[in-house]
């Protein structure tokens, strides 16, 4: 467990964590594994929902055995379920393991309840706006956790949810011109906004707070996108900050559950290699450019030509998006199967899959370290002689 820091606490419902927090990142990317290793050290471990049946040899037999919706569905539940349970274990019962939504995909309803009955400590929702999560967890003990990037859709959330008697136990504010994955904006001209800086928002919602007859303390504000630095964890830390969120350094990190290509691509690759683009959900996304997604991109154009308003039958039968620019023809959404795309990164496919990844330079630059040498180069400064890996990758 890491204890040497100099920094306040990230207090959330009355536990005192490490104030830097581990992202969720899915398909598979963020399971037991690390979100556990990142809580056993006293942070804040996060379990990403969607898909994690790829992890569970019997379930994803039980899939190809029977490809119909029902049974991928549940599958993934269970999954959920078991890497609760199994991330809970590892933790030794410090720091909290969250359980990471997507707002935008179908079975959000059903990850959470199964989050809720399964013991998580938090429910983080991003990927649209999480003004009903309150009453999805009606009468469970979670914390909750909306992702959002500006002083408005904070604002937005805060009102709504102390109409029903609640107020988030943390915000996680996303800078989507840094983070990886989807990024919370409607269009790629809107990344660079300078409504999305930092400080700009920590003005913004000062204001805010004090409209709504609440204190900083009260909701403590978590910020993610680009940090990969101690000093850079200082200089947010002192600006208002209560924590950090990172995706990109936690996913190579040895204990991460992806594939090690998967870790050595996000870790080789270069700002060249880095492009933004708009997903099948419709949101911005930025991630590595991989043999597939060069060649998605350079046809892009006659792709949505071509496909238009056309629908197609989901090739995975899972359905995994309320709205899917491929599935529901919609023209101006990216044209591709996401799930199937992930999965093969997660495999550590390299010429196939879709490799999210953040924008900045890694802390390690191309090495992969374990959890407690991130949280402590980001907590302390201090960069130790790396000791040999323990590399655990298992994929059913």
């Amino acid at each position: 467990m890491f204890t040497s820091h100099s920094f306040p606490p990230l207090v959330i419902r009355g536990r005192s964590l490490l104030p830097v927090v581990q992202g969720g990142m899915g398909v598979g990317i963020s399971a037991h594994r690390l979100a556990g290793s990142v809580a056993r050290e006293g942070a804040l471990g996060t379990i990403a929902s969607i898909d994690l049946r790829h992890h569970h040899h019997d379930l994803a037999e039980r899939c190809r055995q029977s490809p119909d919706r029902a049974t991928l569905e549940q599958a993934n539940l269970t999954a959920l379920a078991r890497e609760i349970h199994a991330a809970k274990a590892l933790s030794e019962g410090r720091g909290m393991i969250a359980v990471n939504v997507m707002k935008a995909v179908s079975a959000q309803a059903d990850y959470v309840r199964v989050a809720c009955e399964n013991g998580a400590d938090a429910i983080v929702m991003g990927a649209g706006l999480p003004l009903d999560l309150p009453d999805m967890t009606q009468g469970h003990d979670v914390a909750l956790i909306p992702i959002l990037s500006d002083s408005r859709g904070v604002a937005i959330v805060l009102k709504k949810w102390m109409k029903k008697g609640r107020l988030p136990d943390a915000v996680i504010i996303e800078h989507p011109a840094h983070a990886g994955g989807h990024l919370g904006v409607g269009h790629l001209d809107d990344l660079h906004d300078q409504r999305f800086d930092f400080a700009r928002i920590f003005g913004e919602l000062a204001t805010v707070f004090a409209s709504l007859g609440l204190n900083r303390q009260d909701v403590p504000l978590i910020v993610a996108g680009g940090i990969n630095s101690h000093d850079a964890v200082r200089a947010l830390l002192d600006a208002g900050a209560s924590g950090v969120q990172l995706g990109t350094p936690f996913a190579v990190t040895e204990e991460g559950d992806a594939h090690p290509n998967f870790k050595r691509v996000l870790a080789e690759a270069t700002p060249d290699d880095i492009v933004e683009f708009v997903s099948v959900t419709g949101l911005p996304a930025r991630a590595v450019k991989t043999p597939w997604l060069t060649r998605y991109l350079r046809h892009e154009t006659k792709i949505r030509a071509k496909a238009g308003a056309l629908e197609h039958a989901c090739p995975t039968a899972l359905e995994c998006l309320s709205a899917c620019g491929w599935r529901d023809g919609i023209e101006k959404f990216g044209h591709f199967c996401i799930d199937t795309r992930l999965v093969a990164a997660l495999r550590g496919d390299v010429a196939n899959g879709l490799f999210f990844r953040g924008r900045e330079a890694l802390p390690f630059g191309t090495a992969i370290r374990s959890v407690h040498d991130l949280l402590e180069l980001l907590l302390t400064g201090v960069t130790r002689p790396a000791v040999a890996g323990r590399q655990a990758f298992s994929l059913g």
